[in-house]
């Protein structure tokens, strides 16, 4: 049976198509009843609002070039304030992409800074719903978010992060259990045998423990044992660092952290030269160091994909199964790594060359 279009959907009504319209929208201007018995006729007689061609239409009679993009809020929790330079960087990048994805489809992403503007998740969702936006693509937060404030049942909304529980969400982000497996059988290539995981704990819990179960699982299945344990600390310090970092004498550091380099070099290390350090996030860094590129363009591009895709579904509101697309990272050489294997240094060099080693 063929869906009625909203003009016979409206005449069968008595209605104006405008006011069916908006009714569809859930628009305030229309009294809640008139809304009730539109949506009721509409599910009755098989009709699907399509929103993105309802706000395609409005913004063209607002347009007097008769042009139209619509528009996708990218939603930043917690300011450029509360992070630091490198995981603004990494924002950065999730937002270029997510941005630069959503014009090739036709759509603008604009930013909503949430401390910076002084908004309120009410005020927020009044704003959006006032401009028709119905999508919102979420940035990472430092701590877990909570946007049970908004009205979803007129929003999609994707997380580019691993987990969001209030409400549930799909997410994106990097496929950390994987990109640790690369970054490992890298390090092997170069001629490194023993390599060091150090973690802060919120990092390692928020993951789900995906770097660690990862290493973990690599070691025990190239080495039959966990030579080198990894150090995970609620905070990343010089003093907890050096006594791991002598007693079982890693030569190569993964961590997120660039001042372990010079922590190493306090305990004696060179590097390359002597050891290693492979960053598990490049982007975060402002030493060339070598390590993971977890592709935060990518992740905001794909993840903008998503976004879109629901809102042609017609898909609002927390989905019945959240589903976590993941981006597995892209190695980058860098100078803290030797660039070739070597014999003499794939035997023992963590233990040889810390001997005697000050500090």
């Amino acid at each position: 049976m063929k869906s009625p279009s909203l003009r016979e959907l409206a005449r069968s009504l008595g209605l104006s198509h405008t006011t069916v319209s908006e009714a569809l929208r859930n628009c305030p201007r229309v009294h809640p009843e008139t809304r009730k018995r539109v949506v009721e006729a509409a599910k009755k007689a098989g009709y699907r609002h399509n929103p993105l061609a309802g706000a395609l239409m409005s913004e063209m009679r607002r347009s007097r070039a008769g042009t139209f993009r619509g528009v996708l809020a990218i939603l930043d929790l917690d300011g450029t304030r509360e992070r630091t330079e490198g995981s603004n960087r990494f924002h950065r990048e999730l937002v270029n992409g997510a941005s630069m994805r959503a014009e090739e489809l036709g759509f603008k992403a604009e930013m909503f800074s949430i401390k910076e503007k002084k908004l309120s998740l009410n005020r927020l969702d009044t704003i959006l719903k006032s401009r028709a936006i119905r999508g919102i693509f979420l940035l990472p937060t430092n701590t877990a978010p909570d946007l049970t404030a908004l009205d979803w049942s007129h929003y999609a909304g994707i997380y580019s992060d691993y987990m969001i529980e209030a409400p549930c969400l799909h997410t994106i982000c990097s496929n950390h259990y994987r990109s640790m497996l690369l970054v490992l059988d890298k390090l092997h290539e170069l001629g490194y045998r023993r390599p060091g995981l150090v973690l802060r704990r919120d990092h390692d819990q928020r993951l789900l423990f995906r770097w660690e179960a990862s290493y973990l699982a690599h070691q025990q299945r190239r080495n039959r044992q966990v030579e080198v344990p990894p150090l995970i600390e609620t905070q990343l310090e010089k003093d907890v660092f050096l006594p791991w970092f002598k007693q079982y004498a890693p030569d190569v550091v993964l961590c997120h952290d660039p001042q372990v380099v010079a922590w190493m070099e306090n305990a004696g290390a060179r590097i390359p030269q002597s050891h290693g350090f492979c960053s598990l996030n490049i982007t975060v860094h402002g030493r060339a160091c070598a390590g993971l590129d977890l592709r935060p363009r990518l992740i905001g591009a794909r993840g903008m994909e998503l976004l879109i895709a629901q809102l042609h579904r017609n898909e609002y509101g927390p989905p019945e199964v959240p589903s976590n697309t993941t981006i597995i990272a892209a190695w980058s050489d860098g100078e803290t790594l030797r660039e070739h294997s070597t014999e003499t240094q794939a035997t023992d060099p963590g233990k040889k060359s810390l001997t005697g080693a000050s500090g």
